[in-house]
């Protein structure tokens, strides 16, 4: 059930059959020069969307902002801070347990690692503090990296390159604006460097070229099935806690 959309007297229905609610994070982020700022966002969403037909649960409308560290210089990236990511995530899960729902799914189409450990940290606090509650924070892309090398044509597929294509292909193609040169970033590990740019000018880490809607719709596929496993097991099992 889609929260955004429903009353609050359907709310207070729909909390007699369900106690989970899911919540989407993504990005404002560029995607190379063919996909839009908000393809982490809709990925996630519309995926989401595809969990509640199977599965009769809350999804929260998306949080739009993220952590952006190697794409933050790149032209239309808006990111925040990790310490705002944690207050948004910290905020809205307290608040919604006072609203009476109990297993909280924070999953995150943008596989950054400092902006997934702002979330984990918040959850942390959370299942400290608020009595009764599950918690996951995941993101799609890491518990099905190998169901996805699987899958990709282009060893190391990352960011903006031929899965995240492929899924806008199939979700959104209206809003695929061609294709953009197979590319990777060259940053100086261990080294943290202030002009990213520098290292990563078209901000592709794949080959968008090898994309195609049919791998799209078999990661859409993978990513429901998952978290609908995820969720099952939360609803069903008491000893997570």
């Amino acid at each position: 059930m889609l929260l955004e959309n429903i009353t609050m007297s359907e709310f207070k229905k729909h909390l007699k059959k369900t106690k989970t609610i899911i919540f989407p994070f993504g990005t404002i982020e560029e995607h190379g020069n063919h996909l839009p700022l908000n393809t982490d966002t809709l990925i996630i969403y519309e995926a989401l969307k595809r969990v509640i037909q199977k599965r009769k649960v809350f999804l929260a409308p998306p949080v739009y902002y993220g952590v952006c560290t190697s794409t933050g210089q790149h032209p239309g990236t808006i990111g925040i801070t990790p310490e705002t990511l944690r207050r948004l995530v910290l905020d809205i899960v307290r608040d919604a347990y006072k609203k009476g729902l109990r297993n909280f799914f924070l999953i995150t189409g943008h596989g950054g690692g400092l902006h997934s450990s702002a979330m984990k940290e918040a959850a942390e606090v959370l299942v400290e503090e608020l009595k009764g509650i599950k918690i996951a924070v995941l993101c799609p892309y890491d518990i099905l990296r190998k169901e996805l090398s699987e899958l990709a044509e282009t060893p190391n597929d990352s960011h903006a390159g031929e899965i995240e294509t492929s899924l806008m292909l199939y979700l959104a193609p209206e809003l695929v604006k061609g294709s953009s040169r197979e590319e990777y970033p060259k940053f100086p590990k261990p080294f943290i460097v202030k002009d990213k740019l520098k290292y990563w000018r078209g901000g592709v880490w794949g080959n968008p070229a090898k994309a195609d809607r049919d791998k799209g719709k078999k990661v859409v596929d993978l990513i429901v099935n998952k978290i609908i496993e995820i969720i099952d097991m939360a609803e069903k099992k008491k000893n997570l806690i």
